[in-house]
């Protein structure tokens, strides 16, 4: 096992820390809001987008996965597939569990502008006989379970099942930054049945401690997913630990409530929340998102997202979570979005199924430690 030892101010230590740096981009809906052509892309796709998606099983039995958000996502990561090594960006997603890419036998628009694995050119891939189906919102995604060697960082899986993706849906994939997805939810949400990739590295011994953590920068570059433990010197302060629900096999947590100047405004009464990489906003019910837009006065608007006077963001309040008897607070610089063109939006959105997602919004602002070996997740301020 390599080891990268890691020299903290107050404390040093050896620590096998796995780094995976993630790039920054532009979101889909930046990308088009640009290029004026975003309206016309919401409303033809006005179903596509935040909605849940349904992987089919086998037997055709249907399991829900939390959504994905295509059209905010701003973070990716490189990986590697075959011998020799075929580069793929992906999302590092805790929201699901299976780890698929584009197959060179795919002709779908989506595959065609992106990278594609040729198995004909590795030497280590092997064939399942396997199928699966996802189904999303603009239409089915259709695929091959396969095995091949797989290279994240520094750590490498030999014999890794993943999915090949020989149809992809409508324009849901075609203009996204990223090539496939890496899961990192619990394995009894994979829909390919195959071992996910965290858990092969668990499996194998490859990390010192079953954890993996995750820093978001608001700058391009910066960013990065942590496997084998924390780095300190992306935090302030002590780690709160939160229990997790891992029977749902999401990383999802109890919250107490949601605070705006001190007055309980949703979550009343207690809910649950998914922390969620593969989320870039904060997503909640509809009913009580509308009292938080009220509160921070936020304008919906008809293309998904609502506006906010950017002149009054100092005088906009903190937007406070309490979880595990901690508040979190998002300051208006955390949910308020700016745009080049001069616009500012709400980091805040609806979930179709009136879940909580805590998304990137709140992942930027918390360090996120997940630790597979306590079931917990940690959270600090980030820095």
């Amino acid at each position: 096992m390599k080891c990268l030892t890691v020299l903290f101010t107050i404390i040093t230590l050896s620590e096998c820390l796995f780094k995976i740096s993630l790039e920054r981009r532009k979101s889909l809906r930046k990308i088009l809001r640009e290029e004026n052509l975003l309206e016309d892309f919401l409303l033809k796709n006005r179903y596509g987008f935040y909605c849940q998606y349904l992987p089919f099983t086998k037997n055709g039995q249907v399991s829900k996965e939390p959504l994905l958000d295509f059209l905010d996502l701003e973070y990716y990561g490189t990986i590697y597939i075959g011998t020799p090594p075929q580069k793929f960006s992906v999302v590092f997603d805790t929201g699901s569990s299976d780890l698929w890419v584009p197959s060179v036998k795919c002709s779908s628009e989506a595959c065609l502008k992106h990278r594609r694995f040729d198995s004909s050119k590795s030497s280590t891939f092997r064939r399942t006989g396997k199928h699966f189906h996802i189904e999303y919102g603009t239409g089915s995604m259709k695929g091959i379970l396969v095995f091949d060697t797989v290279k994240v960082s520094s750590l490498s899986i030999s014999h890794q099942g993943f999915g090949l993706s020989t149809t992809e849906p409508g324009k849901a994939f075609v203009n996204t930054p990223f090539d496939g997805i890496l899961g990192l939810a619990y394995p009894s949400l994979s829909e390919e049945k195959a071992t996910p990739f965290f858990d092969s590295l668990m499996k194998e011994g490859l990390l010192e401690k079953h954890q993996f953590s995750v820093y978001l920068s608001r700058k391009k570059r910066g960013s990065e997913f942590i496997f084998g433990g924390i780095d300190q010197s992306h935090f302030t302060g002590r780690i709160n630990w939160i229990p997790v629900n891992y029977q749902s096999g999401f990383w999802q947590i109890a919250l107490d409530s949601v605070l705006v100047n001190g007055t309980e405004i949703a979550c009343k009464g207690g809910c649950h929340g998914i922390i969620d990489t593969g989320t870039s906003l904060l997503l909640g019910p509809k009913y009580d998102m509308i009292k938080i837009e009220k509160a921070i006065g936020a304008t919906p608007t008809y293309f998904g997202m609502s506006e906010i006077n950017c002149s009054k963001r100092s005088n906009m309040p903190d937007v406070v979570f309490v979880i595990n008897g901690i508040h979190y607070p998002l300051p208006p610089s955390a949910y308020t979005l700016k745009e080049k063109q001069g616009g500012c939006f709400s980091g805040f959105g609806y979930s179709s199924d009136g879940s909580w997602n805590l998304g990137d919004v709140f992942i930027r602002e918390y360090y996120s430690i997940f630790d597979r070996e306590n079931n917990q997740v940690g959270l600090a301020k980030a820095i």
